[in-house]
């Protein structure tokens, strides 16, 4: 039969690889957050320049010439779409 002690003894040993495993988890879970704010500057830093770009070509078709118009209006419709499936994209990451 096991004393007292020598219980005590295992279960402190177990319980400290257990603290162990659970720093090491903490360790994993701050890192994939880091991982996780950079994915998700990189991918508002995305949308934002999709953005930019779809607000300039807006401000192209204001500007055009008749000739232009119909051009300029396909270009402002790819891009709207375009900014549209990035920021579905980027809501389903989120």
């Amino acid at each position: 039969m096991e004393t007292k002690d020598a219980i005590r003894t295992k279960l402190e040993a177990r319980l400290q690889e257990l603290r162990a495993e659970i720093d090491k988890l903490e360790a994993k879970a701050k890192d994939r957050q880091a991982d996780a704010q950079l994915e998700s500057d990189k991918t508002l830093d995305e949308l934002r320049d999709k953005r930019t770009e779809t607000e300039r070509k807006l401000e192209d078709l204001r500007r055009a010439g008749e000739s232009a118009w119909d051009d300029t209006r396909m270009g402002l419709e790819r891009a709207v779409e375009d900014l549209r499936g990035a920021l579905d994209k980027a809501k389903s990451r989120f």
